[in-house]
């Protein structure tokens, strides 16, 4: 579609894009218009230059009054389908380039013919162009709650506007009404015509409705401030917790007992409202050798079960890490598992990570939970990836104490042992203090043993002098063989910090490609995994900045950026990363860099897929074109053959048989013609439409008039009681005659079709029931399609067609057709239609508004 030209946005005197405030509503005639034109009213008291672009009152006196006195821009008349209606008129507004424009019901759809297919698109391109913008939208139109709502109130919504367009406005204000408060308005006739009020009150209205709607708006309001909660406190540098509230993070090893940490934190955070559970794994570079991955996955399953997330988060330091997450997430409980180390081994290594967590969590409460493999782990600890401080301070001092321990105590059992055995225990003592310090450490104590060992009990003993030759090649060999353990030791234990660290980093990218795989991770979760990963305060993608490099560059002090592309850059803020870090960084851009080529691959697909559906809708007819349409074709040649052929002479019976014949057959013809015809129309969008008050009394007798004979009798009910429906009678007709045709077909013999009708909450339900098969749940979409028979191997009875035509019929008047399950078996068609006195939702490009919610 052409655009018409308008005013170029940067032309805007202001220079600048629009803000938006979004009036947020739980349910329809909360308030929300009314509270927008009041905003408006108080900014053009203030002197602000307001107008109106759209705003739908929905004949509700007290809001029409707040109208007055603001400037209204003219509409925009469009026609469509037969008809006229009226949409807000986007160039106008630009034009008129106010301060501020009012545009009401942001998930509208537009009547085709305007700019763009949605009113939120419009609000866009005001925002572009400088314009503040004060819109309203109702929590049943988000995309994704959209669903919930449907399940929640049995009313589908087929207006939706994406989240990221109401997340991303300046200002979000719920309008908030007690579901009691609100009945009561509408009893009052402050929200619909009296005639209205009731069946609103008994069908959508209800108090379960609206207090699960009411629960669902404040949720998602909650965790929008939630998220400017978080920046704020980023910007700021405010790493202290706020209570706001309940934000509980347990720590898995991958061991056994992370189940039962996980359900106990999961009670924990269910005590509190709107608790959040938070599941952490730190992978340390010592690579957890007892941290399973099936064991991870399904307590990662279990975590997402439960309501909670899981995540993975790299740290050399345990507690550090952890804790360092903990307050990035502002999280008020911690709860962690009694170590499953034994005795022996926290003699050896003294405190542990939750005594040294539990010291350093100052205003974050720690919940020390005991399971039944505590005390039942490791003999000896793990040695740690890299020397912490404790340790390089105590290997210098056992390279001194302890073979001047050693020397204590074999010169006090002198005579027990001879030289070798004296020398072979100083060789121990050195060994060991390579394991606790180094090669540093181990060194100093060679130096050290081997002084205390010529000294005391190398004769002559007492003097740094060595009496045979013999003892000066075991104090020299003592020494080669003292230092060149130490050094395998060493050795050996660098390289196994590096095979661990190595596993860390490859178990981190493998839950993050497993996540990627599950299909759970878009661009903007992957940066929050990133981020969290690695302990950042931000991670955020910058385009056309530092995409050159092919490594990672320190832009400033705490600041990292890497190429993900030729024109993007992944970069994260916080704290200075170590080399390996950065190794798994460039991995985790790799996977950013291929979700963003996901994305752009998804744009191209989604742009292709109309032309492939074009494609296969015309593979389909031609097929069903050539197939179906040859038997009343074959059939009305052969009779008119038979008729003009001279060779044979036909009785008055015969010739009016083949006569009956062919007529047969060209209305068999005619009416396949004529579904083909307006399957292409209802492709194409091209379709009429008459929409006028019908009663569907005298449009269903039309219809059932019409039928072939059957053995299968159509008796109503109904169908004078109810008010007129808004409809094309004609269009109707048909649907009707396709829907009975179709009960008849599959009805078994001796039964009866039954077509009924009645009102509720302002639309017009024609239900066809029958008695016959029924339809499986996987079929119930998959009969609409069009030449779909589901195994009907009759090919003589349509195109298969009749389903698909009659729901494109029923959506383009406003309608709705939707199979259920008829009570005791078979099938049940039910057509809905708005009455003819309220607003048409769909038919006539609706209005999203709320009189079509009853």
């Amino acid at each position: 579609m052409t655009e018409p030209a308008v005013p170029a946005p940067a032309a805007h005197p202001r220079g600048r894009r629009g803000r938006l405030k979004v009036f947020l509503g739980a349910a329809p005639g909360v308030g929300k218009t009314y509270r927008m034109l009041d905003e408006a009213r108080r900014r053009a008291a203030r002197g602000t230059d307001v107008v109106v672009g759209y705003v739908e009152c929905h004949r509700r006196p007290h809001t029409e009054e707040k109208l007055e006195g603001l400037e209204m821009v003219p509409r925009a008349e469009r026609d469509y389908r037969g008809g006229v209606f009226t949409e807000m008129d986007l160039d106008a507004v630009l034009a008129r380039a106010p301060e501020v424009a009012l545009v009401d019901e942001m998930a509208h759809t537009n009547v085709p013919g305007g700019r763009h297919a949605k009113r939120w698109q419009d609000i866009d391109v005001l925002l572009k162009a400088g314009i503040d913008v004060v819109t309203a939208v109702n929590i049943q139109h988000l995309e994704s709650l959209n669903d919930v709502v449907e399940k929640i109130t049995g009313v589908p919504q087929r207006e939706t506007v994406p989240d990221e367009v109401v997340r991303r406005a300046d200002q979000i204000e719920l309008v908030d009404l007690p579901a009691e408060a609100l009945r009561r308005r509408m009893a009052h006739g402050n929200v619909y015509a009296p005639e209205k009020v009731d069946a609103a009150l008994s069908n959508y209205f209800r108090v379960g409705n609206l207090t699960a709607l009411r629960e669902l708006a404040l949720l998602w309001v909650a965790g929008r401030v939630d998220e400017a909660l978080q920046k704020y406190r980023s910007e700021h540098g405010i790493a202290r917790v706020w209570e706001i509230r309940e934000r509980v993070v347990v720590a898995v090893t991958g061991g056994p007992e992370g189940e039962t940490l996980i359900r106990r934190a999961a009670r924990i955070a269910a005590r509190a409202a709107g608790g959040d559970l938070l599941v952490v794994h730190i992978v340390r570079s010592d690579g957890l050798a007892d941290a399973s991955p099936a064991a991870l996955a399904r307590q990662r399953t279990l975590a997402e079960s439960l309501g909670g997330t899981f995540h993975s988060v790299v740290g050399d330091h345990v507690p550090d890490a952890l804790l360092d997450f903990a307050r990035a997430e502002s999280a008020t409980q911690l709860v962690l598992g009694i170590s499953r180390r034994g005795r022996l081994a926290r003699f050896l290594t003294g405190r542990g990570v939750g005594e040294t967590i539990v010291e350093r969590s100052g205003d974050i409460d720690v919940h020390m939970v005991t399971h039944e493999r505590a005390g039942r782990g490791r003999l000896l600890p793990v040695p740690s990836s890299s020397l912490p401080r404790a340790r390089k301070v105590a290997g210098p001092l056992a390279g001194l104490l302890l073979p001047a321990l050693l020397t204590t105590v074999l010169a006090n059992s002198r005579g027990h042992l001879n030289l070798t055995s004296e020398a072979l225990l100083f060789l121990l003592a050195v060994v060991g203090v390579a394991c606790i310090g180094g090669v540093a450490s181990a060194l100093l104590a060679s130096v050290t043993a081997s002084l205390l060992l010529n000294y005391y009990f190398i004769p002559p003993i007492g003097r740094f002098t060595i009496g045979e030759t013999n003892n000066i090649l075991a104090l020299a060999v003592f020494a080669l063989v003292a230092v060149t353990v130490a050094t395998v030791v060493d050795r050996s234990l660098r390289l196994s910090r590096r095979a661990a660290s190595a596993t860390a980093e490859a178990e981190t990218l493998s839950s993050l490609a497993g996540s990627i795989l599950r299909g759970d991770e878009a661009v903007e979760a992957l940066l929050h995994r990133t981020r969290e990963a690695f302990g950042m305060e931000s991670a955020e993608l910058v385009h056309g900045s530092r995409g050159d490099g092919a490594g990672v560059d320190d832009l400033a002090e705490g600041v990292v950026a890497v190429p993900v592309g030729p024109d993007d850059a992944l970069v994260l803020r916080g704290r200075r990363l170590a080399a390996s870090e950065r190794r798994v960084l460039i991995a985790f851009a790799g996977h950013v860099a291929s979700a963003l080529e996901r994305a752009r691959l998804a744009e191209a697909a989604a742009e292709v897929e109309p032309v492939k559906a074009a494609d296969r809708m015309r593979t389909a007819l031609l097929a069903a074109v050539s197939h179906d349409l040859r038997t009343p074709l074959a059939g009305a040649w052969a009779a008119v053959s038979s008729l003009r052929s001279r060779e044979v002479e036909f009785s008055a019976e015969d010739q009016e048989e083949l006569l009956a014949t062919a007529e047969v057959s060209l209305d068999r013809l005619n009416r396949l013609v004529d579904n083909l015809l307006d399957m292409s129309r209802l492709q194409a969008g091209a379709l009429s439409l008459a929409l006028e008050p019908t009663s569907v009394a005298e449009v269903a007798s039309l219809a059932l008039d019409g039928l072939a004979e059957s053995t299968i009798p159509v008796t109503t009910g109904g169908l004078e009681d109810v008010p007129f429906a808004l409809a094309d009678p004609p269009l109707l007709e048909r649907v009707i005659a396709n829907l009975v045709t179709n009960a008849r077909r599959y009805a078994p013999e001796g039964t009866a079709v039954l077509l009924s009708a009645s009102a509720l909450g302002g639309r017009i339900e024609l239900r066809v029931v029958d008695r016959g098969p029924g339809l499986r749940p996987p079929d119930r979409e998959r009969v609409f399609e069009p030449f779909q028979r589901l195994g009907d191997t009759d090919n003589t009875t349509g195109l298969g067609l009749g389903l698909a035509l009659s729901r494109g019929l029923t959506e383009a008047m406003g309608g709705t057709l939707t199979p259920e399950d008829t009570p005791g078996g078979g099938l049940t068609m039910v057509l809905s239609l708005p009455a003819a006195d309220a607003p048409v939702e769909g038919a006539t490009a609706p209005a999203g508004g709320e009189e079509a919610l009853t």
